[in-house]
């Protein structure tokens, strides 16, 4: 009798044990692309290394030293994009972290003036068909 309350204990524990098993968090490889719980936003102006490579995807102590070292030779970064100009950072790795990246808040976000026919163009003049443009000054 009490061998049979054994064996009937031990059914019931191994579906559980089981389910227990799939639902505990992944190692390795799958963690890393386990989708994260919260999303930390990550201004690329003004975050520092420690936090670039804790934060990121694909990114490391090494790579993130080289985002900061990129910011500080060649002024703040102006889109999302220019991330792909640091050396050892690739576009996908920038389309992995885009949702939790940006520049706002700076210099850097603002946009550059524009000069000269491109102003025009962009003001809604141009050489439209029936429209006239104005000369621009150089």
């Amino acid at each position: 009798m009490k061998n049979r309350l054994a064996l009937f204990v031990l059914a019931c524990l191994v579906p559980l044990v089981a389910a227990a098993q799939s639902a505990s968090p992944q190692t390795g490889a799958a963690a890393n692309r386990a989708p994260r719980a919260t999303v930390t936003v990550i201004n690329l102006n003004t975050a520092d290394a420690s936090t670039l490579a804790r934060e990121m995807d694909g990114i490391g102590d090494a790579k993130a030293r080289a985002i900061v070292e990129h910011r500080q030779r060649n002024g703040a970064f102006r889109s999302v994009d220019d991330l792909a100009l640091v050396k050892g950072v690739g576009s996908k790795t920038v389309e992995a972290n885009r949702s939790r990246l940006t520049v706002a808040g700076g210099a850097a976000a603002k946009t550059p003036a524009v000069v000269g026919k491109a102003a025009g163009k962009l003001a809604g003049g141009g050489s439209s068909a029936g429209g006239s443009s104005r000369p621009t000054s150089r």
